[in-house]
């Protein structure tokens, strides 16, 4: 028997079903995955990450053997003419050939800067690690971005449902003569004024999504909700000097205000070495080949090996003050260093702090908005009953259900601000890693 076939039309609306079901949600380590390999900001920093590795391998070559090798080829014409007369013209061509080494023995200068390009790989990672943890940020804002989004339009059609109700409720409470126009109309306003936050609320849902895609490169990202309830994170360790104490150890910006310092003390060494004598290791072998050429009076026909060895010495004597003004540059720019570093230090302190108090505010916040969602449940349920008997006007219930709605708005925003905060506050701090996501991915619903 053949197996029945399915009508056109049934295959054709299972299609468009399959077509319009959403995409799979992605949790919020995914999603930063995806903008780690994807976004242009991240990948710029990574590059020059790379180059500055290399450049800082370059500083190597100065304390280390250079060689050369030279070669040349010369052809000679020779007419030579002789007092009595007699001579005769020539031709021969020459080759050579040389190879030489040099060993640096004393070069403060050189080693001065082979340590400059060690500190510059400590910068190189100090800054990798910066672009790192902004991304973290970046990401993690924009995901919890498109939750407020989708919360707040969400909440704006249940007002918009809510108050549609209550609209109709006038309406038929007039008809019956158990209500005035007024009722009426002040519901149609509100259900006006719904209507236009429901339109903007959407725009600004559509705007984050294409935020959060450009960031990640994922097509029509969905992050994962909040599971609720939702117990958010304590606040440890719950002092902001310790803090502060881990930034001070830990803070990329720091870091490099402290490496910045370090370069700036070896150019300064770098200047003294102008002062100082050099010694060179060197080593040449140098081979000539001229081969016969007859002339009118002599024929030529040499080979020449040569090798050295030595050392070359070399003292400065003067410069036209060129050395000291150097030395005084360097002093300058190394004190300018000092103080980037303490403004740094004092930036960094400032921020951990602010973020501290940022993340324990609003996760005070989060604790009274949901005791107000209750308590403006309950006003809003006193005032619905109220209406019904006759003791509370409709704009009562109207403005107890725009606080209501308000409310669950601002809950939900104050729970992401309080994890994204909580990421800045490890940003802050220089304590950010990927696996912190980790923790926030624990709240996400499966």
């Amino acid at each position: 028997m053949t197996p029945p076939r399915l009508p056109v039309r049934l295959l054709l609306a299972a299609l468009a079903t399959a077509c319009t079901l959403p995409a799979a949600a992605q949790n919020l380590v995914t999603l930063y995955e995806s903008a780690r390999a994807y976004d242009a900001t991240y990948l710029s920093a990574k590059a020059q990450y790379d180059a500055n590795l290399f450049r800082a391998a370059q500083a190597k070559a100065n304390v280390l053997p250079n060689a050369n090798l030279t070669a040349g080829v010369t052809r000679v014409d020779q007419e030579v003419r002789l007092a009595n007369g007699q001579g005769g013209n020539g031709q021969y061509t020459g080759r050579s050939a040389s190879v030489g080494v040099s060993q640096p023995l004393y070069r403060p200068a050189n080693v001065a800067l082979y340590r400059q390009g060690l500190k510059g790989v400590d910068a190189a990672e100090a800054q990798l690690q910066v672009a790192e943890q902004d991304l973290l940020v970046r990401v993690s804002q924009a995901y919890f971005d498109v939750l407020a989004a989708q919360d707040s339009l969400l909440f704006v059609r249940a007002q918009k449902t809510a108050t549609n109700e209550q609209l109709a409720f006038a309406k038929r409470n007039f008809e019956v003569g158990t209500s005035t126009i007024t009722d009426s109309r002040e519901a149609q306003a509100r259900f006006d004024l719904v209507l236009a936050q429901e339109i903007a609320a959407e725009n600004d849902l559509r705007v984050r999504k294409i935020a959060l895609d450009t960031l990640t490169g994922t097509p029509n990202a969905n992050p994962k909700p909040l599971a609720l309830p939702a117990t958010l994170p304590a606040l440890l360790p719950d002092s902001p000097d310790t803090w502060v104490q881990q930034a001070e150890a830990a803070h990329p910006n720091i870091r490099l205000a402290q490496t910045a310092l370090d370069v700036a003390q070896l150019e300064t060494q770098r200047a003294e070495a102008g002062h100082k004598p050099t010694l060179d290791l060197v080593a040449n072998y140098n081979q000539s080949n001229n081969p016969n050429s007859s002339s009118g009076t002599s024929a030529l026909g040499t080979r020449v090996n040569t090798g050295t060895v030595g050392v070359n010495f070399n003292l400065p004597l003067f410069a036209g003050f060129a050395t000291q003004n150097r030395i005084r540059e360097t002093l300058s720019l190394e004190e300018k260093a000092q103080s980037d570093l303490q403004a740094a230090r004092r930036s960094v302190e400032l921020a951990t702090r602010t973020a501290f108090f940022g993340v324990q505010s609003g996760t005070g916040q989060v604790k009274a908005l949901e005791a107000a969602e209750v308590s403006t449940q309950s006003a809003l349920d006193a005032n619905k009953l109220g209406y019904q008997v006759g003791v509370r006007i409709n704009i009562d219930v109207l403005n107890s259900q725009s606080q209501l709605f308000q409310t669950k708005r601002d809950l939900a925003r104050a729970r992401y601000d309080v994890l994204v905060n909580g990421l800045r506050l490890r940003q802050a701090s220089g304590t950010l890693q990927p696996a912190d996501l980790q923790t926030v991915n624990g709240l996400l619903a499966n």
